[in-house]
């Protein structure tokens, strides 16, 4: 049945069942029928022996009283019907003796019923003579006379030729119209499935005919019941696919707008080391930084495209599947910090790390992107000597930062996570969030500074906390903005047993 028309599964799935019970039907009809004829014929059976019995007489011989028949079997013509059943008989006297008939007729061995439906001493049975199926009635009839008295045993069989045709002809009439009311059944079956999915047809053929680019949702006005759950898990992959492609066209126009600049400045920078502007030295320098900072910009961009594949697959399946390995939150951020300690040297920060075991559900590459961003953003904008502190822990109950007025408002999971959550707390001495740059602050290409970065950095880890399932918010330390407190809650894929509820982050 699978890849089956839904008419062919109507037909079918109706049709073989009431098949089957219009067979069971006419098997059972063809019996009710047999018997039908049997009690309607073994009455001519009956009248036929009582028939032969009142022609029997008694005589007396030198043995005896013995029973004479003077029957002929041209008297039974009368009961045979349209000659298409032929009648034998046999009488048997007092002691079982041949007295007229068919000797060859088999000798009844059975026995009376004790309640029959005839006021007569009369037995029914089915057997076979001459290599054809009979039925037999065997009357046993008092005769009595001058020369004495006996019970007869008078035999009559009628082939069953006439009892088959009417039994035939009863399931042949209730047949056809048993058939006929199958044959009316199937052409309603498929007079309704091709009414009830002419919708189904008419959405096929406006999506056919649908220009291409055009993804505008289906109109569900009027639609049966049963098709809207089709067409709205349709609008919705429509939806889905326009967020997508929406997001190339971004990607790509964005692409396009940033590697612009660093390419027609490397070009100025090549052209005036061409010309001799520069010293060699320094011309190589600036086409270093310039290269330098491309290179980050297309890493980048290239993780903002692999991260909103992430969060394309997280929409279709919850956060944190089974399949997804766990990682230990802790290793990943103490290998960030490890990898970033030169830049910590270089600014001369008083770095502090505190890690708890924190196991999250998710591959190592998103952690590892998400502590690297937002690491690097906080060293970039500490000032040199300043401290720096990192901080890892798990928590069993809602927690909130210690940090000051809110420079942005939590991203992701904006209602909170339940517990037990991994916390992770950045915490740097920088100049704070511009006032401007706060209602955009997770929007990609919108640094706060051009010269600093390309301002995906937040854009990339608001994806990554999105795809995980966590939260992200920045908030300042105090209304003066000395300084930045980064956090990021993400669930764990363990129950926490380190952690203090009512420890902070920071």
């Amino acid at each position: 049945m699978s890849g089956a028309s839904l008419r062919r599964q109507l037909l079918l799935g109706i049709l073989i069942p009431v098949l089957g019970l219009v067979a069971l039907n006419a098997a059972l009809l063809y019996r009710q029928a047999l018997q039908a004829a049997d009690t309607a014929y073994d009455r001519t059976l009956l009248a036929s022996a009582k028939a032969i019995g009142e022609l029997l007489t008694v005589v007396r011989d030198s043995q005896g009283p013995r029973l004479q028949a003077t029957m002929p079997y041209s008297a039974l013509e009368a009961f045979e019907a349209d000659n298409r059943s032929r009648l034998y008989y046999k009488v048997s006297g007092f002691d079982g003796e041949m007295v007229s008939g068919f000797d060859d007729l088999p000798r009844w061995r059975g026995s009376m019923p004790t309640a029959g439906p005839y006021a007569a001493l009369v037995d029914f049975y089915d057997d076979r003579f001459r290599d054809e199926p009979v039925r037999v009635a065997v009357l046993l009839q008092p005769v009595s006379g001058l020369a004495g008295q006996g019970m007869a045993t008078i035999q009559v069989a009628e082939t069953l030729e006439l009892r088959h045709t009417l039994a035939r002809q009863i399931l042949l009439d209730t047949l056809w119209r048993q058939l006929l009311l199958v044959a009316v059944i199937a052409l309603l079956v498929v007079w309704v499935v091709q009414r009830v999915t002419r919708p189904v047809r008419i959405l096929s053929e406006r999506l056919r005919q649908r220009p291409l680019g055009d993804l505008e949702p289906i109109e569900t006005a009027g639609a049966p019941r049963e098709l809207q759950p089709l067409m709205a898990a349709t609008n919705q992959l429509i939806a889905r696919l326009r967020q997508v492609l929406d997001d190339q066209k971004r990607f790509v126009r964005d692409t396009s707008h940033q590697l612009r600049t660093p390419l027609a400045v490397l070009r100025t920078q090549v052209q005036s080391a061409r010309r001799g502007d520069v010293d060699p030295l320094t011309a190589l320098q600036e086409i270093a930084g310039t290269v330098d900072r491309a290179t980050e910009l297309a890493n980048q961009m290239l993780a903002l495209a692999k991260v909103e594949q992430l969060r394309g697959a997280g929409a279709e399946a919850s956060p944190g599947e089974a399949d997804t390995p766990v990682t230990d939150w802790a290793e990943t951020v103490r290998q960030v910090a490890l990898d970033l300690a030169p830049l910590v040297v270089d600014r001369g920060l008083d770095f502090e790390l505190h890690t708890d075991p924190a196991p999250v559900r998710s591959h190592v590459w998103p952690l590892r992107e998400l502590t690297r961003n937002l690491l690097h953003n906080a060293i970039r904008h500490s000032p040199p000597g300043a401290r720096l502190s990192v901080r890892l822990d798990t928590h069993k109950g809602v927690v909130q930062p210690s940090a000051g007025p809110e420079a942005s408002a939590w991203r992701g999971r904006t209602a909170g996570l339940a517990p037990p959550v991994g916390r992770l707390g950045i915490l740097d001495a920088g100049p704070g969030v511009p006032a401007d740059l706060r209602p955009r602050l997770f929007q990609p290409f919108s640094p706060g500074d051009a010269r600093s970065g390309s301002g995906l950095g937040l854009a990339i880890c608001l994806g990554i906390v999105e795809s995980l399932g966590g939260r992200i918010g920045l908030f300042e330390r105090s209304p003066a903005g000395a300084g930045v407190h980064a956090v990021v809650e993400l669930p764990l894929a363990l129950p926490a047993s380190a952690a203090d509820p009512q420890a902070s982050v920071g």
